[in-house]
């Protein structure tokens, strides 16, 4: 776990500069998109309001190819991972993310994915949540702004679950802001 935190955290500390050496920016989209950031962990009041584990996540994220156009948008895999950075629970997720252009310059997107993480299982646990399940649902919402063709910053937020397949089933929510940039 030691080497997926360092790794998210060099590839979190190089977005702004690999984004101020992007080449030319009427390039046509590129097939990687680097995206990261920094969120609030399980934050209350939404579907996880259970035992509150606290802290800051370190997000990072991977979306990859040109991607698929469907219903307007356009649909491509996302490989990333949330680090908590108090020592809470981490994880790792894989979605199809669709993604569609509001304006020229705002975005939304909606996936769905699966993501296995190092939290707990059972409510045994003063301090940390009760997931029922190593594997559980990740769906994120992203509402994002084009600083141009290959920057952006982002609203997110990600529910991770096991939608009720497992006996425990606390969610954990996290959600802040995020930076991009398009390869």
């Amino acid at each position: 776990m030691r080497a997926l935190k360092a790794a998210a955290l060099a590839i979190f500390a190089l977005l702004p500069a690999v984004g101020a050496q992007a080449q030319d920016p009427s390039a046509r989209a590129s097939s990687l998109e680097l995206r990261g950031g920094v969120l609030a962990h399980d934050v209350p009041l939404l579907w996880s309001g259970f035992q509150l584990e606290k802290g800051v996540d370190i997000n990072v994220e991977a979306l990859f190819g040109q991607g698929w156009q469907v219903l307007g948008g356009t649909l491509r895999p996302a490989l990333g991972a949330s680090i908590s950075t108090a020592g809470y629970t981490s994880k790792a997720y894989l979605d199809l993310r669709w993604e569609v252009d509001l304006t020229s310059r705002l975005f939304v997107g909606f996936g769905i994915g699966a993501a296995v993480h190092d939290g707990k299982l059972d409510p045994f646990w003063a301090d940390r949540k009760a997931l029922g399940s190593p594997v559980l649902f990740h769906i994120p919402f992203e509402l994002g702004l084009r600083l141009d063709e290959r920057q952006s910053v982002s609203l997110f937020f990600e529910h991770m679950s096991n939608g009720n397949f497992a006996n425990y089933n606390e969610a954990l929510d996290n959600l802040g802001v995020r930076y991009g940039v398009k390869f």
